[in-house]
Parts: C-alpha cells; sequence; structure tokens
C-alpha cells in the first residue's frame, strides 16, 4: 500500500526536525565540553566577590556544580545555533523578503538573550542577595554550599535570559503571520497579569524588588507590540504591493 503525499511530507517534515535537533544538541554539548576547559576560571569569576569559600557536602557536588555552570555557558553559545536551525526549518515556508527580514531574527535572540542574563546577575541578583544576607544577619551564621548557592544564582539569571527573548519571538511569530499587534494588545491585561506573577514568584517578598522586576517586563511587552506593528505594517505593504 503506498503513503500517500501527505504522509510522505509529515515523514519529511519530521525528518527534518530531527536533523535540526540534532544538530542543536551537538552544538550544545560541543561548547559545554569547551566551557568545561575553563570552568575553574568561570568558577572563580563568579565568586570574586565572596569573602568566604563556598562549602560542598559530598565529592560530587564539585562535578555537579562544574557541569551546571558549563550547561548554562552552553546554552548561552548555543543560542544562535537553535535559532538558525529553526528559522532553516521554517525557511521553505517563507517567501524571499520574509527569510530576509527573519535572518535578524538570529542576532536578536542571542543579543537579547545576554541582556537578560545581565540585568538578573548584575541587578536582580545583588539586591535579591543583599536582602537575604540582610534578613539573616545577626540571628544566623551564613555558610552558603556550592550548590545552592549556583542553583540560586542560576535561578536569578537564566529566566531573565528567557523572558527577554520575547520581542525577537514576537518579531518571529508575526513575520510567519502566527501573531499580530492586535491580538498583542487585546491579550495586554492578561499578559501583565502572568508577567506579575512570574515576577512575584521569583524575586524576594518586597515591593523594590519586584518593582524591578515587573517594570522591565512590562516594557519588553509594549516593545514587542511596537515591533510587531511594524513588522505587521511591512508585511502588510508588501502583500499589498505583490502582484495578483
Amino acid at each position: 500500500m503506498k503513503k500517500n503525499v501527505n504522509d510522505l511530507n509529515l515523514v519529511g517534515h519530521l525528518d527534518e526536525l530531527r536533523t535540526r535537533l540534532i544538530r542543536t544538541l551537538i552544538a550544545f554539548l560541543v561548547s559545554m565540553a569547551a566551557a568545561f576547559l575553563y570552568v575553574r576560571q568561570i568558577y572563580g569569576w563568579l565568586v570574586r566577590d565572596l569573602d568566604q569559600q563556598l562549602v560542598i557536602l559530598g565529592p560530587t557536588d564539585v562535578v555537579w556544580v562544574y557541569f551546571m555552570l558549563t550547561g548554562v555557558v552552553a546554552i548561552t553559545v548555543t543560542i544562535p545555533t537553535a535559532a538558525y536551525q529553526i528559522w532553516k526549518f521554517v525557511q521553505p515556508a517563507m517567501n524571499r523578503d520574509t527569510q530576509r527580514a527573519t535572518l535578524l531574527f538570529i542576532p536578536a535572540m542571542a543579543a537579547l538573550f545576554l541582556s537578560g542574563i545581565a540585568f538578573g546577575y548584575f541587578i536582580l541578583y545583588p539586591m535579591v542577595l543583599q536582602f537575604m544576607m540582610g534578613a539573616a544577619a545577626g540571628d544566623f551564621t551564613a555558610m552558603y554550599t556550592a550548590q545552592r548557592y549556583f542553583s540560586f544564582m542560576i535561578h536569578m539569571t537564566v529566566p531573565f535570559g528567557l523572558l527577554f527573548e520575547m520581542p525577537a519571538v514576537v518579531m518571529f511569530l508575526t513575520r510567519l503571520g502566527i501573531l499580530n499587534p492586535h491580538r498583542l494588545a487585546r491579550a495586554r491585561k492578561m499578559s501583565y497579569f502572568v508577567l506579575v506573577i512570574v515576577a512575584v514568584a521569583i524575586t524576594p517578598p518586597d515591593i523594590l524588588s519586584d518593582i524591578v522586576v515587573i517594570v522591565p517586563l512590562f516594557l519588553l511587552y509594549e516593545i514587542s507590540i511596537g515591533i510587531s506593528k511594524a513588522v505587521y505594517r511591512k508585511r502588510l505593504r508588501l502583500q499589498d504591493e505583490a502582484p495578483l
């Protein structure tokens, strides 16, 4: 029994998706291996401001911490590769103008992820750490384990790298016709509500930290709407100019 055309197309798409995922995974593993060569230097830079050595509770803790650090570095390095593989996967469905425009998606993803990491590490993380240390001062002796210290640091940084991808993702989906500024504007209240929940969930229970996180997330959403408007107008203009 012969397969129909739709079955063949589905198999072809799944095979293409598998190839893209494998290439992204290879890039991640290579990046992680390269980062592991410099993991002691990375560790030293991250703990440069601590006035005490971190504690480990078992021999495997060191390996776990090193793998966690190299994993974050590998994710950061792999972001452009993953974005390129996504672009190549959907490229056949795009016209030439859309292909050129969506290429901006690749460097934008990398730049926004790094911006989110920087925001979390240089602004939010020190603020939250100082709040926690102040809450413990006088009543407790602070002794940080390496595993919990870096888990806390990653929790305060990596999510913002992902959240800061919002404008690039919106630009890409608007180009593909999946999103438009009207949908984003109608969803503003619900989106704000979700962003507030996210901000409150990842910050300590004080209003200043909440505001420091909520305001940039709201700005990112509004920037995303602005980008979507610009891309949507251009998309409509190209459609009007296209020959019938």
